[in-house]
C-alpha cells in the first residue's frame, strides 16, 4: 500500500474562502435559496483547489437538504413531517456549522447524507 500524496499547504485566505463557502448556506435566512451562496463561492474560487473542494461539497449538501426539506414539508400531510421537518432543519444547521469549522481548520470535510450532483 502506498502512502497518500502530501497535501499542499493551505493558506489562511484559502481556508477563509472555504469556510465562507459553508457558511454562505445561511443566506436562506435572508430569503435567498441556500444553494446560491455555495454556487457563487464555487464560481469565484475555482482556481483554488481547497476552496473549490469545499464550495462543491457545500453546494451538494445544500441541494441535498433542500430536497430533504421539501420531502419533509410535503410529508406533513401524512403527519410524519411534523417530526421529520424539524429533524432535517436541525441536522442541516449542525452539519453546516461542522463543515465550516472543519474547513477553517484546514481539513477536507465531506458531508454525510449528501447526494453528489456536482463533482
Amino acid at each position: 500500500m502506498t502512502a497518500p500524496a502530501p497535501q499542499p499547504q493551505v493558506t489562511a485566505e484559502t481556508r477563509n474562502w472555504a469556510t465562507l463557502s459553508h457558511l454562505s448556506g445561511f443566506v436562506i435566512f435572508f430569503g435567498i435559496p441556500s444553494a446560491l451562496g455555495p454556487l457563487v463561492m464555487w464560481l469565484l474560487r475555482r482556481d483554488q483547489p481547497y476552496a473549490e473542494f469545499h464550495a462543491k461539497e457545500a453546494l451538494n449538501f445544500q441541494i441535498s437538504f433542500m430536497i430533504y426539506g421539501a420531502v419533509a414539508a410535503i410529508s406533513i400531510i401524512f403527519l410524519i413531517g411534523l417530526l421529520l421537518l424539524p429533524a432535517v432543519l436541525i441536522t442541516w444547521f449542525v452539519l453546516t456549522i461542522k463543515g465550516s469549522l472543519r474547513a477553517s481548520a484546514g481539513e477536507y470535510y465531506r458531508y454525510p447524507m449528501t447526494l453528489r450532483f456536482v463533482s
